[in-house]
């Protein structure tokens, strides 16, 4: 369990999260995500030098990605301080706020910023040496789309690893249909009121496209408007299995920030003083071999453990439900209502860009919570390698 660190009430954002090959398509992660979170300082007036430490997640590489950490300080106008480079697959955002909370908890540093940051579009393709292939031929691997349909140690696509957990776990076509549907109307109440309740955490994104033109992307593109009818007409990913490409997330680009810092520092940042948000706990699974999904239960169970609470005490649940099955196989097993997990959205309807998912998913957790007047924030998510990673925050 943690103690001492905290993230201020509004002492962070998300940008929109755009379909791969949008309005983002071609804009390097890291420095988009560098440039946006100095915007954010400068919005909030906050110094970027009062910043001892800087934690970039990201998980697809980038041209000269090698210098993420310092570079994006030094972007953001952090000069002076070093930063570090994390990266797993979709616990990247977990692992990340865990990590600066770690920092904070023993002293290490007292302010830090995480920014998480990617670009699913246009992934890298790279050539690996072989000097024993016929002619010396290459090795070619397409980054991302290459690690997303083959485990080298489980030998599965990720959905067949959904699809093994939803045989097991007697998870329906129709469940996954109408699951689907409940996130889609979820979202939509984000958008009420001219999206009243993203506008709480949601910061434009700026795309310079020419050296006279610039596009501001202030909302998520590429949404798909998702009905019972529609979904019923889909053909399943997978001969005889339950998810349509519907029932499952889609690639995205994006970034997020969050501070993580002292209680003292917390409140001198916060929007509201009197609002308190902790990082209480960090949990971790990893399931048999191609059943990613059935590790978030346990992850999300040793969280709940280390934080001395048990499942009934959460007022809020997020997951990164990159398929259906993943909230219907968690809620089985946690005794959670899936209908009322992931209020204001997920990654199954808005996309996912990898690093800043659970980001964007834990924020939107905490101003729910806001609005509910506190509470505990249970974040949970599986990842790549049949692993998962959770996270418990206490707000108010």
């Amino acid at each position: 369990m943690l103690t001492k660190a905290y993230i201020p009430y509004r002492g962070y954002y998300s940008t929109p999260f755009v379909r791969w090959q949008g309005s983002l398509a071609n804009e390097h992660a890291i420095v988009l995500g560098a440039a946006t979170s100095r915007r954010f300082f400068d919005s909030k007036g906050w110094d970027p030098a009062m910043i001892e430490y800087v934690l970039v997640g990201s998980t697809v590489y980038q041209q000269q990605w090698f210098y993420s950490g310092p570079w994006a300080a030094g972007m953001m106008g952090a000069h002076q301080v070093p930063g570090v480079l994390i990266t797993q697959a979709c616990s990247t955002s977990a692992f990340t706020l865990f990590q600066a909370g770690m920092g904070v908890e023993t002293g290490t540093y007292d302010n830090s910023w995480c920014l998480l940051a990617d670009r699913c579009s246009n992934g890298p393709h790279a050539i690996w040496p072989n000097p024993n292939g016929p002619g010396g031929k290459v090795v070619a691997e397409d980054w991302f789309l290459d690690n997303v349909n083959k485990d080298p140690w489980a030998g599965d696509a990720m959905i067949q690893t959904a699809e093994n957990v939803s045989r097991e776990c007697g998870i329906t076509r129709e469940q996954c249909d109408a699951l689907t549907v409940r996130r889609y109307e979820q979202y939509q109440d984000a958008l009420a009121n001219d999206r009243e309740f993203q506008k709480r955490y949601m910061f434009p994104v700026e795309v310079q496209l020419s050296k006279k033109k610039s596009i501001t992307v202030e909302a998520d593109e590429g949404v798909t408007a998702t009905t019972r009818e529609g979904l019923v007409g889909l053909r399943p990913v997978l001969p005889d299995g339950v998810h349509t490409f519907g029932a499952q997330t889609f690639p995205a680009d994006g970034n997020c920030g969050v501070s993580v810092t002292t209680r003292e520092k917390a409140r001198e940042l916060s929007a509201d003083p009197k609002l308190e948000v902790r990082i209480v706990s960090f949990g971790y699974a990893r399931a048999k071999k191609a059943h990613m999904a059935a590790a978030v239960a346990p992850s999300a169970q040793m969280a709940l453990d280390k934080a001395g609470i048990k499942v009934a005490d959460v007022g809020a649940v997020k997951t990164h439900n990159p398929f259906a099955a993943n909230d219907l196989a968690m809620a089985k097993v946690l005794g959670l209502d899936v209908n009322s997990m992931n209020n204001y959205g997920s990654s199954l309807i808005y996309g996912h860009p990898q690093a800043p998912t659970g980001a964007r998913l834990i924020i939107e957790g905490i101003e729910e919570l806001a609005k509910k007047g506190g509470g505990y924030l249970l974040f949970s998510g599986c990842a790549a390698g049949d692993t998962a990673a959770s996270v418990v925050i206490k707000v108010g």
